[in-house]
C-alpha cells in the first residue's frame, strides 16, 4: 500500500476514502455499503483526475507516466474488474428495489445510474492514464501512438480524446496504434466496452420497464 500510495496517489486517496465510506455509512445491506462506497471512491477519483487534467502540461504527464510506471498493468487490471464487479452487484440492488413505492424507486435508478456512469467514466480515465504511460515510456524509434498533425507532445486531453473513443465507439479514432503492446490494450479496453455498453442497454430497459410497466 505506501508504494501504491507514491506511485498512484489520486487513486489511494479516493480508495481509501471509498472504504471509509462504504463502512462507517448507516445502512444495513452489505451491497448498498459496497455501491456507496464505490460511488464515493470512484467519483472522488474523477474530480481528482480532472483537475489533474485541467493543469497538466506535456511535461507534466510524461513525469507523472515515469512515476505511475511500477506496477501499472496490475492497477489497471484491479480497476477493470473491480468496475465489472459493480456492474454485477448493481443487479442485486435493482432486484431489491421491486416493492418500493414510486419515489423510492427513483432513488434506487438514479444511483444505479450514478454508479453506472462513473464506472464507465473511471474505465475511460484508468485507461487513458494507461496510454500516456505506455507513450511516454515507451523506448521505440517512432512513437507508440501517432496522433494527426504530427503531435509528439500530447497532455490528457489527447488520452482521454483518444480512450472515450474506444469507450463509445468500441473502435480507435483518428490516432494510429504502433505497437503490439498497445494493440493488446485497446482490444481489452474494446471488449470491456463492448461489455458496458450492453449492460447499459440492458439497464436502461429494467429501468423502463420498473417506471412505466
Amino acid at each position: 500500500m505506501p508504494l501504491l500510495a507514491r506511485t498512484h496517489p489520486r487513486l489511494s486517496s479516493a480508495t481509501v476514502l471509498g472504504l471509509a465510506v462504504g463502512i462507517l455509512v448507516p445502512v444495513d445491506s452489505i451491497i448498498s455499503k459496497v455501491l456507496i462506497g464505490w460511488n464515493a471512491g470512484v467519483w472522488t477519483y474523477l474530480v481528482l483526475m480532472f483537475w489533474l487534467t485541467v493543469r497538466a502540461k506535456a511535461p507534466d504527464v510524461k513525469r507523472i507516466a515515469e512515476i505511475e510506471d511500477e506496477n501499472a498493468g496490475l492497477v489497471l487490471l484491479m480497476v477493470c474488474v473491480a468496475a465489472l464487479a459493480s456492474l454485477a452487484t448493481i443487479t442485486f440492488e435493482l432486484a431489491g428495489s421491486r416493492d418500493l413505492q414510486a419515489v423510492g424507486k427513483l432513488l434506487h435508478y438514479g444511483f444505479t445510474a450514478m454508479t453506472v456512469i462513473g464506472s464507465w467514466l473511471l474505465i475511460g480515465v484508468i485507461f487513458s492514464v494507461h496510454y500516456a504511460r505506455l507513450y511516454y515510456t515507451w523506448e521505440g524509434k517512432e512513437p507508440a501512438l501517432r496522433f494527426a498533425e504530427g503531435l509528439t507532445t500530447p497532455n490528457y486531453w489527447d488520452f482521454l480524446y483518444f480512450s472515450f473513443t474506444i469507450g463509445v465507439a468500441v473502435q480507435t479514432s483518428d490516432v494510429g496504434v504502433a505497437t503490439r503492446q498497445l494493440r493488446k490494450i485497446v482490444l481489452a479496453q474494446s471488449l470491456i466496452g463492448f461489455v458496458f455498453n450492453t449492460a447499459i442497454l440492458g439497464f436502461s430497459i429494467n429501468i423502463a420497464a420498473g417506471l412505466f410497466g
